[in-house]
Formats: C-alpha cells, structure tokens, sequence
C-alpha cells in the first residue's frame, strides 16, 4: 500500500543531540541510542473516521521522533500498518449503506491528505492488514505448534476461533505495567472478549476468527476466518524491522492490551526479548475539558480545521504547547495563542538579523531530545523572538537559521517575507 509523500526539510546547521525517551516498560527516560539505522513502528488507524486530533497527536509525536533521530545523524526505517479489516469498519460501513472496502480505502485516502497537509514523515513501509494475511497465518501456526495457542471448542462456543494463551511468555504484563485487576479491566474496554465462553482464561487473546456470516474471509489451516487485531502489528513489525527494534509506538490507550499481545506474541513465537527496546506512548487529546471521543460525538478533525482555513503549522504549534506524554484538551483559546506564536515567530524571522541563532537553536535541539520537550522548545523559541523584536540584532543571519531550524526540527514553516 502507497504512503504519502516525504516533506522537504532542510539540513540544520550543526550537531543533533542523542534522543532520550520515556520508555511505559521501565517507567524510565533513557538515551535511545540506535545504531545507524533507527527501526521505528507506530501502530496505524483503523478507516472509518478519520483523522481527529488524537490521531493528529500522536503521527506528530513520532514525526518529531523521527526528526531528532535524523538531525543526529540516524537513518530512519519507519514501519507503520492500517487495520483495513476490523469489526468498527464493518459496522461504519453498514449503517452508512457502503462496502466496507470502499469505505476503508475512503478514509485512509483523508488519511494520508492530513499527514501530508500535516507534514508528518510517512512510513517507508505502510502495511494494510489485508496485506498480509498470510504472514499472520505464519505466525499463529508458530504459536500453535509451540503450546502457546489453542482452538475454542465449537460446542461451547459456536465457532473454534483461535485464541493465545496470554501467559505463554512468563512475564506478560512487563510492557503496560498493569496488575491484573488493571488488564481486566483494561481488556473490556479495548476490544477483548473477557466474557467469551470456551476461552481458558478471560485475558487470552483472540488469534484468528472464523467466519461468520456476512463477513471476509480468508483460508488458513483453522479454517477460513480474519486475523485478532493484535497478531496482525506483532507479525508485520516483526517481519520487517526484526525482534528488538528500537521504537514501538502508539496512544496510550494502545499500551494495553495492544501493545501487551503484540509484543507477547512475536516473543512467545521467536523465543527471543524484547519485541521493542522502547514502549513509547503518546497521551489523549480533549476538547474544552472533556475528553474526546466518537461516542460523545466532540471529535475535531483535521480536515474541517484544514476546511475553515487553518494553516496546518497551528495545528502543530497548538498541539506542541503541551507535552506528548500529558493529556491536554483543545480549545479556541489553544488555536488563537497558536496563531498568536506563529505570527510572533514569523515576524521576528522577518527581520533577518536578530538575537543569537546559535543559541536558540541548541536551546531547541537540546529540548527535543530530552523526551520531546516540546513546551520548553516553543519557549526557548518565544524567548528569541521576544528579544529580536525588542531590537537585538546582533546575530545577521539570524532569521534565516532559526526557519531552518523551525522547519527541519519542529516542522514549522515561517516567512522570511
């Protein structure tokens, strides 16, 4: 499947900083430390709504990561999948009279505009789940011939789904960090099946799914059926990037189960840990106070912002004025003091000459690498704007370095004009 196209996005003048990351398995921000090539997956949508500021969020979250790790001299290989076949897909389609194919190709088409409109670093590899059907087979095989799966009995359960036993590798739990009464709890919310009759355990996970009636299908040793959601990141990741790669990403919301099963799997089926070397996760988005969601219906996408005619550079900064790993809400008042920024800093860059550009500068680069220190870059940023149009000219060039910087680092276009 195609991604979008790359953004442009200047070489900044000096040496990157190492990146650090809090990490949700050791509850600790350490150096990522990669080696020339940086492995990175970040779990995709499902097409059915498309894309609201929580999606916004997080895309943009690693887009940083992936920036930081090129200015410090690292190649980046960024996986990414979409679940193109999954059981909210099917249920959008239905109630809106529309094949679910043509409504998942639909939506990952807006999809893709937003990143791009967005600036956001695309995948090298963007991977449909439908793609790779096979590779999911592959591996739930591995998980069956090793113990670690089971098949319901139809009997009991009306359909010999196949499910994984949760703890198979001997320490599921080390990646969310959650106690048992946690997953419980945890799994109902997000798309388990505690209450499935014939499972061994409520916590076990749903491997491959038989058919039923109205829905795709797809042959397998089982019996034709779709793939759990959680097999289908760990067998694409794993494919591509190899076990202990350096960064699996996603919301918060994903760290468990999602993020759990998919690292449990692919460590169950190769014997070897970790799946990732860090578990980063990015926070949930509200608006005015309220969390946001599609069942309260107080969603804000990017497309209807992009339709009312705002620069997609608010849309980072008002999103950047928080740290990723808080939750924080939009509002009008975020978007009016992002304008604000946004014209503050094009001004100032608009004088040419201005403030120290080396400092600001290694001011930014050092914030973004200490955990996407986003609100500490921004007003390190403030700072030299503030003092450039205060009348400190004593840097020439200083207007023209700080947009490079701004573009290649934050992704922040501002005019010279």
């Amino acid at each position: 499947m195609h991604s979008w196209s790359t953004p442009v996005v200047p070489s900044v003048p000096g040496d990157g900083a190492s990146l650090s990351l809090y990490d949700t398995a050791t509850g600790s921000v350490r150096e990522v430390a990669p080696g020339p090539v940086a492995r990175m997956y970040v779990c995709g949508i499902t097409p059915y709504d498309t894309t609201h500021l929580g999606h916004a969020a997080t895309y943009l979250t690693f887009d940083l990561v992936y920036r930081v790790l090129l200015d410090s001299g690292h190649a980046v290989h960024y996986v990414q999948n979409t679940t193109d076949v999954d059981d909210p897909l099917f249920e959008r389609a239905e109630r809106d009279g529309v094949d679910w194919r043509e409504l998942g190709d639909a939506e990952t088409d807006r999809f893709r505009s937003d990143m791009e409109a967005l600036r956001i670093f695309p995948p090298q590899q963007y991977v449909a789940a439908t793609e790779t059907i096979d590779e999911v087979v592959q591996m739930v095989g591995e998980l069956m011939d090793l113990g670690h799966a089971y098949r319901v009995d139809p009997g009991i359960a009306g359909y010999a789904d196949v499910y994984y036993r949760h703890r198979a590798t001997g320490d599921f739990g080390y990646e969310s960090g959650y106690d048992d009464d946690e997953m419980a709890a945890a799994f109902a919310e997000r798309g388990g099946d505690p209450d499935r009759e014939g499972k061994e355990h409520p916590l076990d996970a749903l491997l491959w799914r038989m058919q039923r009636q109205g829905e795709p299908a797809w042959p397998s040793p089982w019996g034709d059926g779709r793939p759990g959601w959680h097999i289908e990141c760990s067998a694409i990741a794993r494919n591509r990037l190899g076990m202990s790669f350096d960064i699996q990403g996603g919301g918060t919301d994903l760290a468990f189960p999602h993020h759990e099963f998919s690292a449990a799997h692919a460590e169950a089926a190769s014997g070897e840990r970790p799946f990732a070397r860090f578990y980063v996760h990015a926070a949930m988005i509200g608006l005015d106070g309220v969390k946001m969601s599609k069942s309260l219906g107080n969603l804000v996408r990017v497309r209807e912002l992009r339709g009312q005619g705002v620069d997609p550079a608010l849309i980072r900064l008002g999103l950047f004025a928080g740290h990723y790993r808080t939750d924080r809400s939009w509002s009008q008042d975020v978007l009016d003091a992002a304008r604000v920024r946004h014209s503050t800093w094009s001004r100032a860059v608009a004088c040419g000459a201005g403030a120290d550009s080396a400092d600001v500068i290694a001011a930014l680069r050092e914030r973004l690498a200490d955990d996407l220190d986003t609100p500490g870059a921004l007003a390190a940023v403030d700072a030299w704007a503030a003092a450039t149009l205060e009348g400190d000219t004593s840097d020439e060039g200083a207007g023209a370095a700080v947009a490079t910087a701004l573009d290649g680092l934050l992704g922040v276009h501002t005019s010279l004009d």
